[in-house]
């Protein structure tokens, strides 16, 4: 048996140090670099661009040609704009054991309750130099591809091939026992199929290529997509439009009777206008709305969010994404079949983080040490299944299998992934 807590008894325990490597330097990837080498383990961190902080490193950049994010992977990974706040509390965006606090006396920082990017990305540099992780991480680093190592022994390791970006060095060829994905959910565009997009001859882009709203000066623009970033986007360009036409998949007049909606139309009615969602494209420039009504417009900016991609990934099959699923999962982080050499961290969505993370984290830590134990392949499986069939069952749709939000889920698989029954393992 094991101990109340998911632990295995001491007499079972031989603790293993691991060579780990973590996709990633993102506030998911230095999470799990952190519990990783609480856990004893040898850790380095691959991150792309030239500081961590994932999609908190702003960069001013896009992908210019491809203002629609259709290359995979996308030339210039960073989705965030300038004027974007957390919608969440400082209190709510913190490390269980490092506090989102406001520095006093540091010049630049943002001592709002509900700051802007920049004072994220600081305080995970934060983060960084006090638990001393810089040190474990190569910066301007993009991984090619990961893949199964030719087996020399019973226990599976990966081959990780990587390139330092900007230079002309040859590509570098490591083996590690294990490899963490950490790499976010948020650069690869979706977008939607709209009759006519392709035959537009305007201006059309995804919100991955927004930055700031001087390019849209006298404008008519028309933000497709309702989200957090449409109601940002559209609210940053009324600044400097001539009108700003934002839609929602829900009726307009539903949208309209939400409270931040409310406020919007409020401040903004002599520029904001509100529709249903856009039905057709015209080559003509006039963008067609469900209800009928349309409007010759001059830029089109879809808000449509953000696919699961890993370009770099090689598991022969053993995991794919599918219809936005990445499986299969076991709790949205082990594949079964590959299981404990290969897992995820931070593919979750609708939850709070980092603290979520540091929960995922923590698990693959111990269990790359052996302190906890996974169950067998087929019970992984199974769990997989049914939590598809549950889903089902209650009318979600399949592109939201990873959409966990709300309290009590994330209690519930944090008591499951944390303290593990285990009841697969015999004394």
């Amino acid at each position: 048996m094991v101990a109340g807590d998911g632990t295995l008894p001491a007499l079972q325990q031989q603790l293993h140090s691991k060579k780990v490597c973590v996709v990633g330097g993102g506030m998911a990837g230095l999470a799990a670099a952190r519990e990783l080498r609480r856990e004893g383990h040898a850790v380095t961190v691959m991150e792309q661009s030239g500081d961590v902080g994932g999609q908190w490193l702003y960069d001013p950049r896009t992908d210019g040609d491809d203002p629609l994010g259709a290359a995979v992977p996308v030339r210039v990974p960073g989705s965030i704009y300038a004027c974007l706040r957390l919608i969440s509390p400082r209190e709510a965006m913190g490390f269980s054991d490092f506090q989102f606090v406001p520095r006093d006396g540091d010049d630049g920082r943002d001592p709002r309750r509900f700051p802007g990017h920049r004072e994220v990305h600081c305080y995970l540099r934060d983060f960084c130099d006090a638990f001393g992780l810089m040190d474990a991480v190569r910066l301007n680093t993009r991984v090619l591809r990961v893949a199964a190592a030719a087996p020399t022994s019973t226990t599976r390791q990966w081959a990780v091939r990587s390139v330092s970006t900007g230079t002309d060095d040859d590509a570098q060829d490591e083996v590690f026992d294990a490899v963490v994905v950490a790499t976010g959910h948020y650069s690869q565009p979706v977008l939607p199929r709209i009759q006519g997009m392709e035959e537009w001859g305007r201006r059309q882009l995804h919100s991955h290529s927004y930055r700031t709203p001087e390019p849209f000066q006298g404008e008519t623009v028309v933000v497709v997509g309702c989200g957090d970033s449409g109601k940002d986007i559209a609210l940053d360009l009324c600044q400097v439009a001539r009108e700003v036409h934002l839609t929602a998949n829900s009726s307009s007049a539903e949208e309209a009777t939400t409270p931040a909606m409310s406020r919007m139309l409020a401040s903004h009615g002599d520029v904001l206008r509100l529709h249903p969602r856009t039905r057709r494209l015209h080559a003509d420039g006039r963008v067609e709305f469900a209800d009928g009504s349309s409007v010759l417009a001059d830029t089109v900016i879809y808000c449509t969010g953000y696919g699961y991609s890993f370009p770099f990934l090689d598991t022969g099959g053993a995991v794919a994404v599918e219809d936005e699923v990445v499986g299969p999962l076991f709790e949205h982080v082990f594949p079964p079949s590959l299981a404990p050499s290969l897992s995820f961290v931070g593919v979750p969505r609708k939850i709070l983080v980092p603290w979520f993370f540091e929960r995922q984290a923590r698990w693959v830590a111990q269990v790359l040490s052996s302190r906890r134990a996974l169950p067998p392949e087929e019970e992984m499986l199974r769990s997989v299944e049914e939590h598809y069939r549950a889903r089902e069952a209650a009318g979600v749709p399949r592109k939201l299998t990873h959409n966990i939000g709300g309290v009590e889920p994330l209690v519930r698989f944090c008591t499951y992934t944390y303290a593990y029954p285990f009841k697969f393992i015999d004394q």
